[in-house]
């Protein structure tokens, strides 16, 4: 119970001082709040309806009669709020007819008016959900809706849809469609998927979710819809294929189905229209199918004037703006390495603070941005900071930085291991000679490359390759200038490198690294193909769809406003310099990659701050 007191001047007074002045004096006003009476109430209510007393209505649903208290029915029903408010006919009716509303239902719909308690099984919910949606008791038809979508499974999922459309439940409807596509392959093969009418089809197809199978395969889960009953389904075929991806659609897969009794009419000459089927084609590297996917800029961790971030972010160029994507799942931490591989981000090893001490850790972590999920996977042999992290043949090879176990300066070499996906496990390779941490590399037609980063205090731009069949590092030319905390990418065949900053004569200072130079394997040469317009370092730098992007990081080291959330992009066939929307905060020390993330996603904007 909670009091709250007031001071009011009153009429009462007392005498004081020559003559018998007054002074007013306070009357104090107690206010009383009882948290437990809106229970007492329903409960009061409750007991009139069981002992029978005061009711002045019965409402009759599937031959069954409930009496009840038309206060309460208008309290929570806005359909008998109307009936009994209004000049209705049933204002004055002692006795209501419910049609369509069953008494399972309603004796629900009671129970939950009078006692604020809803039971809920898969064998009621339709008749509640029918009787809610009646008399217009949303907070109800919302609980099933939420219910119905928890219990979404394959056996019940077509039935689901068709519920969630005759009551207009649109969450429910995007939501039972999203786990179809998610299950496709499976659901294809039920006699379930055969009760989908063509136009709950069409809209299963045409809706922008992921699914679980390759383009050929729902290619030929439509060819089975379509022969369960072809008689009836066959004009239907041409609707449904051109919701298809037939791009993806292999050779072999459209000559098999061209030649199905359901398919072999409509099929070549949209195959024809659409100028496929020729050639092999197939979705982007490391995805199933592109459905419902597009490719995105994700920003990983770093961090922004609120401190270190384990968030993610991307940028979808469909919808204009960043979004938040997830988090990686361990204490706030930095430096780590970030790739992907089948479409799954790893995010491995990396640093955090605990009382003032930088600790080094070996763990590894990877998300799959189709299921929304986080899993683990094997710890790296040693801890590491400040490496690299870059997917070549399969493999994912983690290149030196800074461990607990030794200090990178006193190494005549820097450890280095490979991972397999495949097996969730490290082995050894030979190390990469030097000491060397936050550097650049990337992989170019097999070949890995290091180039650039610290050997203790010194600005190394040295750059080796390293050749897995002979698990050998051998050097190459140098870069043109040393720098150190920038990027490696490749595109077309050749090595770019980007961002980062060296040491100007004598140590005094940082100077920004500010080209972007080249590396041609078959020359063995690099060269200086143009300059960043605002040089950084620590920025997220990647390359999608030949353009290279630099998001972020630190554009000085000694004013106090140094760091940015600039973007900027180059063509790297066009030769020209653009400048993208800003990415809503300043940002430093992040790590960008290309991740194909789904388009129907439910996901809030990222916020600046104090821009």
């Amino acid at each position: 119970m909670t009091r709250t007191r007031d001071l009011t001047s009153s009429s009462s007074s007392s005498s004081g001082g020559v003559g018998g002045s007054c002074t007013p004096r306070p009357l104090h006003a107690v206010q009383l709040d009882h948290p437990s009476h809106t229970a007492t109430l329903l409960y009061g209510l409750n007991a009139l309806r069981c002992k029978g007393l005061l009711l002045d209505v019965t409402l009759v649903a599937g031959g069954q009669a409930f009496t009840a208290h038309r206060v309460v029915l208008a309290s929570c029903s806005d359909y008998f709020r109307a009936m009994f408010t209004d000049e209705m006919r049933e204002r004055r009716q002692a006795e209501i007819h419910l049609n369509g509303v069953t008494a399972a239902g309603l004796h629900c719909l009671l129970e939950y008016a009078y006692t604020s308690r809803l039971c809920l099984n898969l064998a009621n919910v339709q008749d509640v959900l029918a009787a809610a949606a009646h008399v217009q008791l949303l907070t109800v038809v919302e609980a099933c809706s939420t219910y119905l979508q928890a219990q979404l499974d394959l056996d019940n999922c077509v039935d689901v849809a068709t519920i969630a459309e005759t009551y207009s439940l649109h969450g429910l409807r995007r939501r039972v469609y999203a786990f179809m596509s998610s299950h496709l392959h499976q659901l294809g093969k039920t006699g379930d998927f055969q009760r989908l009418s063509v136009a709950q089809l069409q809209h299963l197809l045409s809706c922008d979710y992921p699914v679980d199978c390759s383009e050929g395969q729902v290619l030929l889960t439509v060819a089975g819809w379509l022969a369960h009953c072809p008689q009836d389904r066959a004009t239907h075929a041409p609707a449904l294929l051109r919701a298809l991806n037939l791009q993806e659609v292999p050779t072999h897969t459209l000559e098999h189905a061209a030649r199905l009794p359901t398919l072999a009419e409509p099929l070549p000459p949209l195959q024809r229209a659409l100028g496929v089927g020729r050639g092999s084609p197939a979705p982007p590297t490391g995805l199933v199918n592109s459905r419902g996917l597009e490719l995105a800029v994700v920003k990983v961790g770093g961090f922004s004037i609120g401190g270190i971030t384990n968030e993610i972010t991307y940028y979808l160029g469909s919808a204009g703006r960043w979004r938040h994507l997830t988090t990686i799942p361990h204490v706030e931490q930095c430096n780590y390495g970030v790739s992907v591989v089948g479409n799954q981000l790893y995010v491995v090893g990396g640093c955090f603070n605990q009382a003032l001490q930088e600790n080094i850790h070996p763990f590894g972590f990877r998300y799959n941005p189709h299921h929304n999920k986080w899993t683990t996977m094997a710890p790296m042999h040693r801890e590491r900071c400040r490496f690299s992290l870059t997917l070549m043949g399969g493999l994912l090879y983690a290149v030196g930085g800074a461990t607990e176990d030794v200090t990178p300066a006193t190494e005549d070499e820097s450890p280095c291991e490979a991972y397999s996906p495949a097996q969730d496990v490290w082995r050894a390779v030979a190390g990469v000679p030097g000491a060397r941490a936050q550097h650049g590399a990337a992989s170019v037609e097999g070949v890995l490359y290091v180039a650039g980063g610290l050997e203790g205090e010194r600005v190394l731009a040295s750059c080796y390759a390293y050749t897995p069949a002979q698990d050998a590092w051998q050097p190459r030319a140098p870069m043109l200038t040393p720098r150190a905390d920038h990027a490696c990418v490749s595109h077309g065949g050749r090595l770019y490198v980007c961002g980062g900053w060296y040491e100007e004569d004598g140590g005094n200072g940082r100077v920004l690294a500010d080209t972007v130079e080249c590396y041609d394997p078959r020359g063995d040469a690099w060269s200086v193909v143009t300059r960043v317009p605002t040089p950084r370092y620590h920025a997220g730098i990647l390359v999608v769809r030949g353009r290279l992007y630099v998001v972020g990081g630190f554009h000085s080291d000694a004013t106090f406003d140094r760091a940015t959330g600039v973007i900027e992009c180059y063509d790297l066939e066009g030769g020209r310099w653009g400048v993208e929307q800003p990415y809503p905060q300043d940002i430093w020390e992040h790590v960008c990659v290309p991740l194909y993330v789904p388009r129907c996603r439910d996901d809030m904007d990222v916020l600046g701050e104090g821009k």
